[in-house]
């Protein structure tokens, strides 16, 4: 490359950084290598984190199903498993002894306290209806509800086998329950998920972990679904590394009204990832030479100036610039490998010159 000489300028071939020299060229010669510019510019860095996920229960919305006495299963209205029910549903019933027995003490209770409700001696009607207050409660700790409560009162009569209802919607996961089988309080009976919204699992490498927070915003993007996406958030951020694959687990949370997600589905995700605002000059301007990042910024007239610079992360196709340049300077993008080459001849040809002149002044 012809370097053009301008009479009565000032020196233009100054070492910036060692090794490097400024350069300048024609017009001409730079449109017949190709240079192109970029502009050094202050904007949002916003980047995507790409990563596959799992689709899994709302472990908030998985309730179990069970008895608080013992007894046993008369009759199965729900009878496999992953059926779906709604809230209000019959599962099953169940005949409980002690559960009779309880009915009978509330129905002798509420027959007391109309009973002795006009007695003129006031501690009477009052034993009577503390009587029934405790009769009533004890139902309810059975599991009874207030309106099967109102029922027997109505009725009169005790019921010899209890239907349990699904509390929530969802899906039955698990089922335990069998027709004539003998159930003990507290065995699990069934699961129900309510699968109206999910959990997606992403697995992140330890170095972009620091990048994720919860509250980030997410795009689920169903394989099975091709162009559909589905926004969500980062609830949570696994604080333990899994040491076989490097990766740490977050929790996406997602609506699902549809029930399109389901359960053990792969999904793409990505997390979007913002810090804010900062400077950035297009990636391709940045020579790296693994020691040390340069740029060569158009100083006006045909002159290149090499700048080292710090870069930080890539932003697409951009670099985050953390020193070296200013805002609204413009930079070489294509063609700077030639202008880096014939930089650093100028330098060598300077520093021989140099030398050059040295030894001379010695002899």
């Amino acid at each position: 490359m012809k370097l053009i000489e301008r009479t009565g300028a000032p020196e233009v071939l100054t070492v910036r950084i060692p090794g490097q020299a400024d350069v300048v060229v024609s017009p001409e010669r730079q449109q017949l290598i190709g240079v192109r510019w970029g502009k050094v510019e202050r904007r949002p860095l916003n980047k995507t984190l790409r990563t596959v996920g799992r689709v899994d229960y709302d472990e908030g919305k998985v309730s179990q199903v069970h008895l608080l006495i013992d007894g046993w299963i008369q009759h199965l209205f729900v009878d496999y498993t992953y059926q779906q029910v709604k809230k209000g549903q019959a599962l099953f019933s169940v005949y409980s002894p002690d559960l009779v027995a309880s009915q009978e003490e509330y129905l002798l209770a509420l027959r007391a306290q109309k009973q002795f409700a006009e007695n003129p001696f006031a501690d009477v009607a009052a034993g009577a209806s503390a009587l029934l207050e405790s009769a009533h409660r004890r139902l309810q700790l059975w599991g009874i509800s207030d309106d099967q409560i109102k029922a027997l009162s109505l009725r009169g009569t005790p019921l010899t086998a209890l239907t349990i209802h699904a509390e929530h919607n969802g899906f039955v996961i698990e089922k335990q329950a069998r027709a004539g089988m003998r159930v003990e309080a507290g065995m699990p009976l069934y699961v129900i998920a309510d699968l109206s919204q999910v959990w997606v699992y992403a697995d992140i490498y330890e170095y972009e972990l620091s990048r994720v927070q919860v509250g980030q915003v997410v795009q689920v993007k169903p394989t099975y679904l091709p162009g559909q996406i589905i926004h969500g958030a980062v609830t949570y951020v696994n604080p333990v590394v899994d040491p076989q694959t490097r990766t740490g687990r977050v929790r996406i949370e997602l609506p699902n009204p549809n029930g399109q997600l389901k359960p053990g589905m792969f999904a793409d995700v990505e997390i979007l990832i913002s810090k804010g605002t900062g400077l950035v000059v297009p990636g391709s301007a940045v020579l790296d030479s693994g020691s040390r990042q340069i740029v060569f910024v158009n100083s006006g007239a045909g002159r290149f100036e090499p700048r080292q610079v710090k870069i930080g992360e890539r932003f697409l196709d951009d670099y985050e610039v953390l020193e070296g340049l200013m805002e609204g300077e413009t930079v070489v993008t294509s063609a700077n490998f030639l202008i880096d080459a014939e930089s650093q001849i100028k330098a060598a040809l300077n520093a021989m010159s140099a030398g050059h002149q040295h030894g001379d002044r010695h002899d």
